[in-house]
């Protein structure tokens, strides 16, 4: 059954490392490595304890519980916990001695990640993750994050762990029961007087019997002959278990003595001795059995690797395949995004091409431009009759003020002329 459950614990934590690399394929962890998060979000509560944040209220403004002892490393409610998560990173931040803006409930979210991973990339903390993780609320990237930020406000706040003080511990006075039938006369007095205190009516008076014994050793001193016992046998074995209480004695050692403690070394090691007669044998055969588990498994992976050698040997050039062709892929590909790229500009231009032959297409086939003109050519023929006719009226009026200029220069020769006759008649 152990050996069973042994392998049934091996399955099932290589099951756990392969899920884990998996997970993570470029970094190697260990199966503990899943638990890290809940230590570390511990850790951070302690932090957030030394900072004081219950009394700071640095949740109580708004109207957010403490968090418990897990409360980032299991989801609950993303929203909550990523709003928690903000209102705490900008507080820490704050502490820390860089003033920061706390985040509203309906700020844009990657500009509020994107502003804290600056804060703390300015504390020289290393981000080798993606802000995406951070967007979820809970995970050991927030963990991490706040850790790293509670870090960098403690030391801002100068504080230093003291050396702990343990405190001392009372030594307990072992008490070792001895045998019962062990007496020691020294104690006969002290366990004599706690018995007439218990037990009044098997009080035995000392006197008396030394003062039995002395007459008893008179008499027999006196009697020369060999004495019989008249008392019967069972009498004096139940006198005898009345008086044993009587006798039994407890003794008060102490810890301290030397004696004690080698005393105790060879009962542990007879312990150990009995102990570890019955469970060499145990052990051995779990060796024996371990030794055989690992033979059979050695030579079952030989076997399968003997069974599986062409096999990997096609695996491995159908990788060496997929090598080539990831590669003229990537370079197919390149080509492709390169013509894509001239594909859009040529066909930029051929929509400007088009939308130019629709705009002169529309122009031609329009008669609105026509119509217009054979309005301005009536409109000009209009004018030039207007024009012909103001012409007309205007060479007119020349003409006449031409034939009365005429005809007032011939009037004007004509009255100088009569003059000069009626002179010369007069000559």
């Amino acid at each position: 059954m152990a050996a069973a459950e042994d392998e049934d614990a091996g399955v099932a934590a290589a099951a756990a490392a392969i899920a884990m690399a998996s997970a993570v394929p470029m970094v190697e962890r260990g199966p503990g490595a899943a638990y890290h998060m809940f230590v570390m979000m511990e850790d951070l509560l302690e932090k957030l304890k030394l900072l004081n944040y219950e009394e700071e209220a640095a949740l109580r403004s708004h109207n957010m519980r403490p968090p418990s002892r897990h409360y980032f490393a299991l989801p609950v409610n993303p929203g909550e916990q990523f709003y928690m998560f903000c209102t705490l990173a900008a507080w820490l931040i704050n502490k820390a001695g860089h003033p920061f803006e706390q985040p509203q409930e309906y700020d844009d979210p990657n500009a509020t990640i994107s502003s804290i991973l600056s804060e703390l990339r300015s504390f020289g903390r290393s981000v080798d993750f993606p802000p995406s993780k951070l967007k979820v609320g809970y995970g050991e990237q927030v963990c991490y994050v706040l850790d790293c930020l509670a870090e960098e406000a403690l030391k801002h706040a100068s504080f230093t762990w003291k050396r702990p003080t343990y405190p001392t511990e009372e030594v307990e006075e072992e008490v070792i029961m001895e045998d019962d039938a062990e007496l020691t006369l020294n104690k006969v007095e002290e366990i004599t007087a706690e018995d007439d205190t218990d037990n009044e009516e098997n009080y035995i008076d000392l006197n008396v019997l030394k003062a039995q014994t002395y007459k008893s050793d008179v008499t027999e001193s006196k009697q020369e002959e060999i004495l019989e016992s008249t008392v019967d046998a069972s009498e004096w074995n139940l006198e005898v278990e009345r008086v044993l209480p009587q006798l039994k004695v407890t003794i008060r050692t102490d810890n301290k003595d030397w004696r004690i403690h080698v005393d105790q070394m060879h009962q542990h090691q007879d312990g150990i001795e009995s102990a570890l007669k019955d469970t060499r044998g145990y052990l051995d055969k779990l060796h024996n059995e371990i030794s055989r588990t690992l033979e059979k498994v050695s030579s079952r992976e030989k076997y399968i690797n003997n069974q599986l050698e062409h096999l990997v040997q096609e695996f491995r050039s159908a990788q060496a395949l997929l090598s080539e062709a990831k590669e003229k892929y990537q370079q197919g590909s390149g080509g492709v995004t390169e013509r894509t790229r001239i594909l859009s500009e040529i066909t930029e231009e051929l929509e400007k091409v088009k939308q130019e032959m629709e705009e002169k297409g529309s122009s031609m086939t329009d008669g609105a431009p026509l119509v217009k003109i054979k309005q301005a050519l009536t409109k000009l023929k209009q004018e030039t009759v207007q024009m012909d006719i103001r012409i007309g009226v205007v060479e007119h009026t020349l003409l006449q003020s031409k034939l009365k200029e005429k005809s007032n220069m011939t009037r004007d020769m004509h009255a100088t002329i009569i003059p000069d006759s009626s002179i010369v008649g007069t000559y």
